[in-house]
């Protein structure tokens, strides 16, 4: 079974008749996923290639029975449609926009408190249960059917060790993009607890990155709560301190976040860190029953 998506999942996307609403909507639809609705203030009973427009994301659920959001509208909207998504009750709203300021962000924290909405990103690659569902942006012929849960906070990297694994016969029952920023929705904790929990999973890949304490935190997580192997990636070995690379939350800031902590509290913790997407998927292939 996978988490998050599956063949049930009925996606709504925020921004369809913009250029990469439309690209990935229909991708998406290719791979499989039932993408059932898209929303477009002022565009209502217009259609996507046959995927129906309405004004609001309450109208595309009324009329479509849609249990997901998927956002690309621009980030000055960005917040408002997860807020929409939210009030509507969708368990799971995927935003992939990237540049939404961490102010607006840390309010949609505080208004999903509470809330039956389960956020993935801002500025993520969405996630893919190969064979099943794809909601978002990460190619899904690099993926393959299996074993092995991946949670991320780098999209381009989350691509590059799929691929590795898959070029090793090694399949993946769900990756997730977690995104970079410093103020986030579903994050490496969150995601460990559904993977020790899916009879299906039976490894789970964290790839993190300096800056921020997500990592450590799911060090300690590991420790005490998961019994599953883990193997793990910390992207940021040779970043200067106080320099952002790359993510917003890729900043470190003092003695703490950096890539050799990160590596050492999950080794700590049990957890073997590959210090290359290789090495990584190596460490997969041989702890894998």
């Amino acid at each position: 079974m996978a988490i998050l998506v599956d063949e049930a999942t009925r996606v709504v996307v925020s921004g369809i008749t913009g250029r990469e609403g439309t690209f990935h909507a229909l991708r998406n639809r290719a791979y499989g996923t039932q993408v059932v609705a898209g929303v477009t203030p002022g565009k209502a009973g217009q259609d996507v290639e046959g995927i129906p427009v309405f004004d609001t994301i309450a109208d595309a659920v009324a009329e479509t029975g849609a249990n997901t959001s998927l956002i690309f509208v621009p980030a000055r909207f960005a917040t408002e449609a997860i807020y929409e998504a939210a009030d509507s009750e969708l368990p799971l709203v995927v935003c992939i926009t990237e540049g939404i300021p961490v102010r607006d962000m840390a309010r949609v924290a505080s208004y999903l408190r509470g809330k039956p909405s389960t956020l993935v990103g801002p500025n993520c690659p969405g996630v893919i249960s190969p064979g099943r569902s794809n909601v978002g942006i990460i190619p899904g012929e690099i993926c393959a059917p299996g074993r092995v849960g991946l949670v991320s906070r780098s999209g381009t990297l989350t691509y590059q060790i799929v691929h590795e694994l898959t070029q090793r016969g090694i399949g993946q029952s769900t990756c997730v993009g977690m995104g970079g920023d410093p103020v986030h929705g579903i994050g490496f904790v969150q995601a460990l607890e559904r993977f020790e929990h899916d009879p299906e999973t039976e490894l789970v890949v964290m790839i993190g990155e300096i800056g921020g304490d997500d990592e450590e935190r799911a060090a300690a997580f590991i420790r005490e709560h998961v019994s599953k192997p883990v193997v793990g990636y910390i992207a940021g070995f040779t970043a200067p301190p106080g320099k952002r690379m790359g993510h917003a939350g890729a900043i470190i800031t003092g003695s703490s976040g950096t890539a050799q902590a990160k590596a050492e509290a999950l080794e700590t913790a049990g957890v073997k860190v590959g210090r290359t997407p290789t090495e990584v998927a190596e460490l997969v292939e041989a702890a894998l029953p």
